[in-house]
């Protein structure tokens, strides 16, 4: 038994040399996403109220009154107005007001630029998925890149802006004692 523990600790001193990798940008958790998010109603919700409201008075238009499947023609007015937020300062600026505030930014996960197809996909087709059925937002929790449904849609991630992690590579020695440890051995 000692001979095998012996021979273990041997293998990870020889083989397993951690060497320091390159440093990659912090995926954005759940709470600042939420609060970002928060921010982003707001904003919305004053942008609503400052323009879409008066527009709607001055033209006489009734706010509250369904008119087309119990939306009355102000609050589609107002969901466009948030699909056209969420898309436009995606699509241009990476990130919407909120996500400037809470320093994070939504980037495409192969590194390019954010196409159109994504953006579409993710603020659109991916929120509304998720709206519907909340629970997606809640994997932002559990996926090892922080990513929410939407963000697994369009292929997309959302970083810290100026924070980073190091990333740590293990490279072993010979091919003999990785076979060793995908064998079944204990460290």
């Amino acid at each position: 038994m000692s001979e095998h523990i012996e021979e273990q600790s041997n293998l990870v001193e020889n083989s397993d040399k951690r060497q320091p990798g390159q440093f990659r940008a912090k995926y954005a958790g759940f709470w600042i996403r939420f609060w970002a998010y928060t921010i982003d109603l707001l904003v919305i919700a004053a942008i609503s109220g400052i323009v879409v409201k008066p527009i709607f008075r001055v033209a006489h238009i009734d706010i509250s009154s369904p008119s087309f499947l119990l939306f009355s023609p102000y609050k589609i007015t107002a969901l466009l107005l948030l699909l056209l937020y969420f898309t436009m300062m995606t699509k241009f600026l990476q990130q919407t007001v909120g996500k400037m505030i809470m320093g994070i930014k939504v980037v495409s996960e192969n590194g390019d630029r954010l196409s159109w197809s994504s953006v579409l996909f993710r603020e659109v087709v991916g929120r509304f998925i998720s709206k519907t059925l909340v629970l997606p937002y809640l994997l932002v929790l559990f996926m090892p890149k922080k990513e929410a449904l939407h963000d697994l849609f369009a292929d997309t991630i959302v970083i810290h802006e100026q924070t980073y992690e190091k990333e740590m590579q293990v490279s072993y020695q010979n091919q003999n004692d990785l076979q060793k440890l995908q064998s079944g051995s204990v460290i």
